[in-house]
């Protein structure tokens, strides 16, 4: 979020995510490696946390974004990891951000909430269908 959006007040305001709440416990057992994420990110931040798996939308999405997710087994991935690991051609990766990106526009009316990690301001986004629909396209997409 940069000066400018402050300034103008461009970027939503939501709700305190409580700390008792199911989406705050999922993203704290996952503490270490999403803090690790989060602290390498200058970008907005949306996280979609899950039981095995915090997905984060990086950027402005649904215009121009990127996408992680951290799983329960600490490793990060994104595009340049898929890339890289996977051998996912441009075209497919292309492919994904459009599913992706058709994902969080049908979801765009799920209650969101922010909170603080590693002195960053996040929004949460504690929708299993949502986190369910990002795991599907993913998993479709690198199987």
């Amino acid at each position: 979020m940069g000066f400018m959006d402050k300034l103008f007040g461009s970027s939503k305001e939501y709700p305190p995510l409580d700390k008792d709440d199911p989406a705050a416990q999922k993203l704290d057992a996952m503490r270490q490696p999403v803090e690790k994420l989060i602290s390498e990110i200058n970008d907005p931040l949306e996280v979609v946390p899950g039981q095995e798996t915090a997905f984060f939308f990086i950027g402005k999405p649904p215009k121009k974004f990127g996408v992680a997710w951290v799983g329960k087994d600490g490793k990060v991935v994104n595009f340049k990891s898929l890339v890289e690991e996977k051998g996912l051609s441009m075209i497919s990766l292309e492919k994904l951000s459009d599913r992706l990106k058709a994902v969080y526009i049908e979801h765009q009316e799920e209650p969101r909430f922010s909170t603080t990690i590693k002195d960053k301001q996040i929004v949460v986004t504690p929708s299993e269908t949502l986190q369910g629909d990002i795991k599907k396209v993913i998993d479709e997409t690198i199987s």
